[in-house]
């Protein structure tokens, strides 16, 4: 039925047959054959003009007349902004308050009318679904449509035109409510059933894996914001009943591999993608780890560019994570003269890319400290040096509290901090975020320690040490709860207790 379907889209009065490129030197290091499906190179930098031109150029007079609602985190308001501009519709965008603010610009120029609702997509569209009762507005669902994953299917047949599909082993395609997954998985399937569909997902908002294993659709609790454009928490019912058929295999990856992948691309293409742009290339490297034989034909879809500028900082940070080129370490030295020095002698030629230090007592110290590694292997091989020479040595390199926050507890605990309890939370990037959780601490309840990090449309991260002064524990464990922010106490993480 998509194929049908997909043969009578109309896409290209807005579009353009993007290219097919090889990226060289990833290729080489996989030992591989990959290509990019560069979608990212669309006029709204990213595939999604053509589901919402399709679906668009379908209405009715009456339909048109009436004007049309979307909710999206994006590329799909950029892709229906600039369609409605092209057939002279009216557009109301309901986007996120989390969108990075690079798309919600987009949106505006191109004569969309936004509303800025709730800090997830689902928020998102309940507004989209309010304004379409109160306004009389036409909904246009960024995926969970059979026009919309037509028009994304015409992707597919542009695939074959452009490669030998007989040798093409596996497509990745990056996951959010599972429009492109739909479109193009269900065309390639229908006409080269052997090329394996692998849908690719960040671990923290696998809403479509989850379903597959579920055999029904699922709704997830909470999703991360990183990659915003496939931040989905309940993917569409439509799209899931065709990923049933199509899909071979679903490949998670976390925030280190995504950053690793926008790296990747732009070293090959000096392009930057956006994460769930770059969510596919990420794909393609972790599955190769457990699919080591083989120079296979690959192609990856990189679905969209649109990256805001201030998260470029987080992402050369994380990349060398992702790549297994940078270990994280907490080492306990002897407080003794040369200590320091066989420490670091130890490090041999190794580049230091972080370094903190501070004694702790009369007897020992402790260094916070980023190592350049060739792969993880190396880092275990240096631990295990570390150790046998007599330097406790702790790897964090995995442990996101490390990465966030640890390295800015090297200092030591204050005596005045006595009862002190550290708590990790979780704050959706909005004005007003930090205020109500002030206002929602206990009166006798004390900040004694705070750190936050912005992630440019990344949720914010918060470290807090809160002493009860004059008050039960038990009444600030009652309002934390109430809050409704996502949070982790930490007063008893090991690494934690090596500096405070």
């Amino acid at each position: 039925m998509l194929l049908d379907r997909t043969l009578r889209a109309r896409v290209y009065d807005v579009a353009v047959e993007t290219a097919l490129d090889r990226v060289p030197r990833l290729s080489e290091r996989l030992g591989l054959d990959l290509r990019l499906k560069r979608e990212d190179t669309q006029p709204v930098f990213s595939f999604k003009l053509r589901g919402a031109y399709n679906r668009m150029r379908s209405l009715t007079e009456e339909e048109r007349s009436k004007g049309v609602v979307c909710s999206s985190a994006g590329n799909h308001a950029q892709g229906v902004a600039l369609a409605a501009q092209r057939l002279g519709i009216q557009s109301t965008i309901v986007m996120p308050r989390t969108t990075p603010a690079i798309k919600v610009e987009a949106v505006r120029k191109l004569g969309g009318q936004v509303v800025l609702s709730g800090d997830s997509y689902q928020e998102a569209q309940a507004k989209a679904e309010q304004l379409c009762e109160e306004e009389g507005l036409v909904f246009v669902h960024p995926y969970d449509d059979w026009e919309v994953m037509a028009g994304q299917g015409t992707i597919a047949l542009e695939l074959v035109r452009q490669v030998n599909p007989e040798n093409l082993e596996a497509v990745f395609i990056p996951i959010g409510g599972g429009g492109l997954l739909a479109g193009v998985g269900s065309v390639l399937k229908t006409l080269y059933p052997q090329i394996r569909i692998i849908g690719v997902e960040p671990v923290d908002a696998a809403g479509m894996k989850a379903s597959l294993e579920a055999g029904q659709v699922v709704t997830l609790d909470e999703v991360g914001l990183f990659a915003d454009g496939v931040a989905v928490k309940t993917v569409g019912e439509k799209t899931f009943s065709v990923a049933q058929e199509v899909v071979d295999e679903i490949v998670t990856v976390d925030t280190d591999e995504i950053c690793a992948a926008i790296k990747d691309v732009f070293e090959d293409t000096r392009t930057i993608l956006e994460p769930a742009g770059a969510l596919a290339v990420a794909g393609v490297k972790a599955w190769r780890k457990d699919h080591p034989e083989g120079s296979p034909s690959i192609v990856a879809m990189t679905c969209g560019a649109n990256m805001n500028f201030d998260r470029l900082r987080h992402v050369a940070e994380r990349a060398e994570f992702g790549e297994d080129r940078e270990a994280l370490l907490a080492v306990t030295i002897p407080e003794q003269p040369g200590s320091f020095r066989a420490f670091c002698a130890h490090l041999g030629d190794r580049a230091i890319t972080e370094f903190n230090y501070r004694v702790a007592d009369g007897e020992e110290a402790h260094v916070f400290t980023g190592i350049q590694v060739g792969s993880r292997e190396e880092a275990n091989e240096l631990i295990q040096t570390l150790d046998l020479a007599g330097f406790a040595t702790l790897d964090v390199t995995g442990d996101e509290f490390a990465k966030l926050h640890l390295r800015h507890l090297v200092g030591g605990r204050c005596e005045k901090a006595a009862g002190e309890r550290l708590f990790r939370f979780e704050f959706p990037e909005r004005p007003g975020a930090l205020g109500r959780f002030l206002d929602s601490l206990p009166e006798v309840c004390n900040i004694t320690l705070f750190h936050y990090r912005n992630q440019g449309a990344d949720v914010g991260r918060v470290l807090a040490g809160l002493q009860m002064v004059g008050g039960p524990d038990e009444e600030l464990d009652q309002s934390l709860k109430a809050l409704g922010y996502e949070f982790h106490e930490e007063t008893s993480n090991p690494s934690v207790n090596l500096f405070l």
